[in-house]
């Protein structure tokens, strides 16, 4: 195969291209090494003190190295942003990003990960062994339904948090907004009946989220139309989905489910109709989260709907992970958590929507990322749960 030479200069003339030119991470030391004494004591014969210590008593990596608060971010680059399966070469710019983004928002140090293997049991084994030099694990752009199973089993065989940011970071997100969207319209989430569309990771994910959290009924659909009991071709995840959700019994397509429903959530890519908007019950909420392009134009949406809001920067209500991801993984960090609990999930939710306050309104059901109040308050939240919750080493 010919491969055809690129220029970097005119790659330089994108900003993109040129913002990431070198990458957009480096190592930095925290200690000066100016002289013989410096470095006698950050490396030999000093460091072989701390070493003897840490192997007598392996939890002193916690207080003498980096270990408790340092984050891998692994991705094997089959489900990248909108991108799909692009292999772990092309992941790496977005896996640098996510350990930007960390440390911005969350100042938690993380080193973007990428493994040249998609194996669910390479990818548990690999992750194992290299857990030891890491205090959580975010998992990120792993495609489902193997993402489901992987972060599963890694959850069972280690004692650092391990968390899928595609499933549970957009979850937290969706649930704080849309606590304050039907705060807004003057009703609990016990009296919304939801429809989302998309039953990947992260449709799954919101969707146990938000029945974890009491809405009153929720119908998913896939590919073929909504989920329900018994129908025939679901796999394990969407045939355990299906006997907690769609209490009515709803068959057919994603447009028919939204009939009288108040809420939709559109994480699958495709397109719903402007009439089936218009057939949703007065004061609708409409999260079209698909990007770049969402499930219905937000402009279309606002003519039938009380609440829109979009995965993109350009609208208002911006469902983004980096209102979630850095705050929880402080907190579990801070207390040295041994796990990601599903309360630590809601109480960083109810954190998040809080910090709206009194200035809710169309607009505003969820705060920018670059709300200072975001992190600081997701951390509290997510530190003091974790200590209810008994998970909390510190």
């Amino acid at each position: 195969m010919t491969v055809t030479p690129v220029s970097l200069e005119s790659l330089d003339l994108d900003p993109a291209f040129a913002l990431h030119r070198g990458g957009k991470l480096e190592v930095r030391s925290t200690i000066p090494v100016r002289d013989a004494d410096d470095l006698s004591l950050a490396y030999t014969p000093g460091v072989a003190r701390v070493c003897t210590a840490i192997a007598d008593a392996p939890d002193l990596a916690n207080d003498y190295t980096w270990v408790s608060n340092v984050v891998a971010v692994v991705s094997d680059g089959t489900a990248v942003l909108g991108l799909g399966d692009i292999g772990p070469a092309a992941a790496m710019p977005v896996m640098e990003g996510k350990a930007l983004l960390f440390k911005e928002f969350g100042n938690v140090d993380s080193v973007p990960i990428c493994l040249d293997c998609t194996d669910t049991d390479a990818i548990v084994e690999t992750v194992v062994r290299l857990a030891p030099s890491f205090g959580g694990i975010n998992l990120e752009d792993i495609s489902a339904p193997r993402c489901f199973e992987i972060e599963n089993r890694l959850r069972d065989l280690l004692d650092i948090p391990v968390f899928h940011d595609d499933q549970h970071g957009t979850a937290i997100v969706v649930l704080a907004a849309l606590q304050n969207a039907a705060r807004l319209t003057g009703r609990s989430l016990g009296e919304l009946r939801a429809v989302v569309a998309g039953a990947g990771a992260s449709g799954v994910a919101v969707s146990r989220i938000l029945i974890g959290a009491g809405i009153g009924d929720i119908a998913v659909s896939d590919s073929k139309g909504v989920i329900y009991g018994g129908r025939e071709g679901l796999n394990p995840v969407k045939a355990a989905l299906a006997r907690d959700s769609n209490k009515l019994g709803l068959t057919g397509s994603t447009e028919q489910a939204l009939a009288g429903a108040d809420v939709f959530i559109g994480l699958s890519g495709s397109t719903v109709t402007e009439e089936a908007i218009a057939s949703m019950a007065p004061d609708a909420i409409v999260f079209a989260l698909s990007n770049p392009t969402p499930e219905v134009e937000p402009d279309v949406a606002a003519r039938y709907a009380r609440v829109v809001a979009t995965g993109r920067s350009d609208h208002p209500n911006q469902i983004n992970n980096v209102l979630a991801f850095p705050g929880i993984f402080r907190g579990a960090l801070d207390v040295r958590a041994t796990a990601i609990t599903e309360n630590m999930k809601l109480a960083a939710a109810t954190a998040l929507a809080e910090v709206v306050g009194d200035d809710l309104s169309e607009k505003y059901v969820i705060p920018s990322p670059f709300d200072a109040r975001v992190a600081p308050a997701v951390t509290a939240a997510v530190a003091r749960q974790a200590r209810e919750d008994g998970v909390a080493r510190k």
